[in-house]
């Protein structure tokens, strides 16, 4: 049964009437907006559309045919499964690993098991999620005092510094990220007020939508498949996911090309309109990295796609940073 076709008017007709969908948009949502605001005022200003450009990029020493990506599961992790998929059509060979926290004593297991199959890998992954329940004041903490023990932090580093290998976090996993200092400095230390860091979105809660974000720099690996200026359609599922640092920071990141990716509207350009920048990010950042590429966070989910998902939706490039990652072993 035909129920409609679509036009290039953004109308809605049936039977000789017509309503604009702009108008059914503001009927819907301003009957509650002064009580759920969707529409948060902002001042227009332009931003900067970053790019930078590499022209050389890091390999590891030793190769690897099929990377072992390691996916550690803490208590409200929810994106295991999609990640682990994803790496495995990429090429790689994803493992899961379940933190046990019922008891110290499982808690210091899983340290001790953990650290041995990170020696064991090319590749750790945090997925998205809500660890802890997103606990108060800054969710991801869990997964930070966890990857703090110094034996994990030892490893961790070895993995980077000694092995070349690579860290990616998504949603959670990248606010563990920055909390551990992982990006934007390719190292865990100490926080001070000079770190960046992830708050609750200007919202005020939880935002879970389509969208889009260009790339900026092709610094990183896991960037290699994405050329600079391309836009995808990608999901988003997060409560803290705006994006603070200094103007000083943020434009040492830009000079340095560790600003991976930005929120933009359809032409490609950033904004702080919550249509085009979810959460209200500074300079609409929504993914860093390392200074060498090697780590990267974002916080839209690469993983949460595949067939038959969406429709009508283009752009959408999912297997791209997966692919990256795991051709830079070869």
């Amino acid at each position: 049964v035909c129920l409609g076709e679509t036009t290039v008017q953004p109308d809605i007709a049936r039977g000789g009437e017509s309503v604009p969908i702009d108008e059914l948009l503001d009927v819907y949502e301003g009957r509650l907006e002064d009580v759920y605001p969707c529409n948060i005022r902002h001042t227009p200003r332009e931003l900067p559309n970053i790019c930078y450009r590499a022209d050389s990029w890091p390999k590891p020493r030793l190769r690897a045919a099929k990377p072992r990506v390691l996916i550690p599961v803490f208590p409200g992790t929810n994106c295991e499964y999609d990640t682990a998929r994803q790496a495995a059509l990429a090429g790689a060979e994803p493992e899961l690993f379940v933190i046990n926290n019922l008891t110290a004593r499982g808690v210091a297991q899983s340290v001790d098991e953990f650290a041995r199959r990170v020696a064991q890998s090319q590749v750790i992954f945090l997925p998205g999620g809500f660890s802890g329940g997103d606990e108060p004041d800054g969710s991801g903490k869990f997964i930070t005092a966890f990857l703090r023990n110094p034996v994990l932090a030892e490893k961790t580093m070895a993995l980077l510094k000694a092995r070349d290998g690579l860290i990616g976090g998504v949603c959670n996993g990248f606010q563990a990220l920055i909390k551990l200092g992982l990006v934007p400095y390719g190292e865990i230390r100490d926080m001070d007020d000079a770190c960046p860091t992830l708050t609750f979105n200007v919202i005020g809660r939880h935002q879970s939508r389509l969208a889009r974000t260009r790339v900026c720099s092709n610094r990183s690996p896991w960037l290699s498949y994405l050329p600079v200026g391309k836009v995808t359609i990608t999901p988003i599922s997060h409560g803290e996911g705006r994006f603070i640092a200094s103007d000083e920071l943020i434009a040492r990141l830009a000079k340095n090309g560790q600003i991976a990716t930005q929120y933009c509207d359809e032409a490609g350009a950033p904004s702080m309109d919550i249509s085009v920048n979810p959460n209200g990010s500074v300079q609409a950042i929504e993914g860093i990295t390392s200074p060498d590429g090697r780590v990267f966070g974002r916080m839209a989910h690469s993983e949460r796609a595949g067939e038959g998902l969406y429709k009508n939706v283009p752009g959408e490039d999912s297997l791209a940073i997966f692919r990256g990652a795991v051709d830079y072993f070869r």
